[in-house]
């Protein structure tokens, strides 16, 4: 065996089977706490054209902002606090900054505001933290995690001033940041707005493509076996098949191929064609849901193909995955779940991460 392949580091697959119609379903919690998602990939089997209704969500997804050399504590203001923060639906994520060697910050809509240092930038701010869980022998970075929410950090209180203090004059920290809201009132518009315009700043819609494949082999799928012992391919196998798939690479173990000698796994079946979509950009929780939601109806009338695929990437240098779950690097920063949504309204959830990332929930 390659002495690289020896090496390669673990990684996290959780798997989960369910019924959208039951009460006990977590999907929308898996989805909401999912925060920063920059990539979506929908696959539909037996399809040619995107369906209208699904081309529309995916067209109305929320646009995002890249905020160029914003001051951190700006998140902290109480003019953008108590307006927009406070209220939900906003988020923030440092942009072009590593998690394994820069500071990376991250607002998530729940109002906390988490901090990923170094060990120099958290000594010098003084705010209470903790060790990051990914350090090695000694304690080199190390996680602030601000409740913006909490009573204790209204504003005009002695730990919100201290806090203020910290990010506004003991450190400034500047960075680039990436913004997006979801269904914000009007007067959330103006604060973000007014805060915009101090600013240089980029305003962007997510990128949409897609592509249509031909007569390609396609794993067999049956909703009762998501372990792939009789009817299904395995779990692995089938996440593996689409990463081939979306890197638009041959799974037909071709003899004259000198590129890919990856064969799609077995049970499997040949399509005609298949629909591959991909949209890019900052995606909140909230957009993907309701992307899912409408993948769900696409089974209302009857279509060729017994199941459909979502499946939604994390930011590599994201401080967290899931919630408030700290995620580190280490050689691939994967963070990523995928849904795969039968006709009787079964699917199966996988989430998978890296080896520095807590189980995924």
């Amino acid at each position: 065996m390659s002495p690289e392949l020896e090496k390669c580091p673990r990684s996290l697959l959780v798997c989960e089977k369910s019924n959208f119609l039951n009460e006990k379903s977590r999907h929308d919690i898996h989805v909401s706490k999912h925060n920063f998602n920059y990539k979506i990939s929908v696959l539909i089997p037996e399809c040619g054209i995107l369906p209208a209704n699904i081309s529309s969500v995916i067209h109305s997804f929320s646009p995002y902002y890249l905020v160029r050399d914003l001051p951190v504590y700006q998140l902290l203001e109480e003019t953008f606090l108590e307006p927009l923060v406070k209220k939900g639906n906003f988020y923030a994520l440092s942009y072009n900054t590593k998690i394994d060697e820069d500071n990376a910050i991250a607002l998530l809509s729940s109002g906390q505001l988490i901090l990923s240092l170094d060990k120099d930038t958290y000594e010098q701010l003084g705010l209470e933290g903790r060790p990051s869980l990914y350090n090695h022998k000694k304690a080199m970075r190390f996680v602030v995690t601000l409740d913006l929410t909490d009573k204790s950090l209204t504003p005009g209180t002695k730990r919100y001033q201290r806090v203020l203090s910290s990010l506004k004059d003991r450190l400034p920290l500047r960075y680039d940041f990436l913004f997006t809201k979801y269904n914000t009132g009007s007067d959330e518009d103006q604060t973000l707005n007014k805060l915009l315009s101090q600013y240089s700043y980029e305003e962007h819609k997510p990128a949409f493509s897609q592509h249509t494949l031909k007569n390609m082999p396609c794993p067999t799928l049956y909703p009762s076996d998501i372990q792939g012992k009789t009817l299904s391919c395995d779990p692995h196998h089938f996440l593996e098949w689409l990463g081939a798939v979306n890197l638009d690479i041959s799974c037909e173990n071709a003899a004259d191929s000198f590129l890919s000698t990856y064969v799609c796994p077995e049970p499997q079946s040949s399509v005609s064609q298949a629909l591959l979509c991909t949209v890019t950009g900052f995606i909140s929780p909230e957009n993907v849901f309701v992307l899912l939601q409408e993948l769900r109806q696409y089974f209302d009338e009857p279509k060729f193909t017994p199941w459909i695929s979502l499946t939604v990437h994390g930011f590599m240098d994201s401080p967290v995955s899931w919630g408030a779950t700290e995620h580190g690097f280490l050689k691939g920063g994967e963070n990523l779940y995928n849904f795969v949504c039968f006709k009787n309204q079964d699917y199966w959830l996988h989430m998978a991460t890296g080896a520095q990332d807590g189980c995924p929930p």
